[in-house]
């Protein structure tokens, strides 16, 4: 090629590209693909033993239904004893009495209770359910939140602090209380019934966290929402 072709070449005008042919979609791949049915939840067992539940009399029957008007759900340590209904009902008796009958202690001290006796314990299922009862008693979440983890950390008063602090030394080391600390009781003006109260109260618990740390037990979703 001479010089002045290749000159010609080098600055003559390049032509356009021709623009590649769009491409269609095709009806195949246009559409995606209809999402597959979603497999419904497998419920959770409530408890890691496989006891299968009895069939419920009216009594337990009446008292379920009571717990959905009132709440909206059947408690899982309620259904976990439905396997033996003799113990389901010694069990909600003695909860029932402990918990909810006359007593020198509020409904609300009654749960703090079970809350410090739990924490020590470490019963994931009770500090879930009875943490959401303080929150809701008492309308402070940070009061439940602070029993659950550590009551010394609460702000509490000098009666609720001898209270607790018996309940815990009962739940730790059982063998050291002494009348020293049923005196400490009294002198923040608790009465012979209300240690025998406490006291009960903290035994029950330290019973039902074992129960319920043996068997695996897990709590009802709805308690961890609940007053938030």
């Amino acid at each position: 090629m001479s010089r002045a072709a290749a000159k010609a070449v080098k600055t003559a005008p390049a032509k356009p590209a021709k623009a590649a042919p769009a491409k269609v979609a095709s009806a195949k791949t246009a559409s995606p693909k209809p999402a597959s049915p979603r497999k419904p939840a497998k419920a959770e067992p409530i408890i890691a033993l496989d006891l299968p539940a009895a069939p419920l009399d009216a009594e337990i029957e009446a008292y379920f239904q009571k717990c959905r008007d009132k709440i909206g759900y059947v408690p899982n340590v309620l259904l976990a004893y439905t396997h033996d209904l003799a113990k389901l009902k010694a069990f909600a008796a003695m909860y029932n009495d402990l918990m909810l009958a006359p007593s020198g202690l509020s409904k609300l001290e009654r749960e703090m209770i079970a809350v410090a006796v739990s924490s020590v314990n470490r019963c994931y299922y009770c500090l879930t359910a009875h943490g959401a009862t303080i929150r809701q008693l008492s309308g402070d979440p940070e009061l439940g939140e602070m029993i659950v983890m550590n009551y010394r950390a609460a702000q509490l008063d000098a009666r609720q602090r001898a209270m607790l602090d018996f309940a815990v030394k009962l739940t730790e080391t059982p063998w050291s209380v002494e009348d020293g600390d049923r005196d400490a009781l009294r002198k923040v003006g608790f009465s012979e019934r209300d240690i025998w109260d406490i006291s009960a109260t903290a035994a029950f618990y330290n019973m039902s966290n074992r129960m319920a740390t043996a068997t695996d037990m897990r709590p009802n979703h709805e308690y961890h929402a609940s007053a938030r």
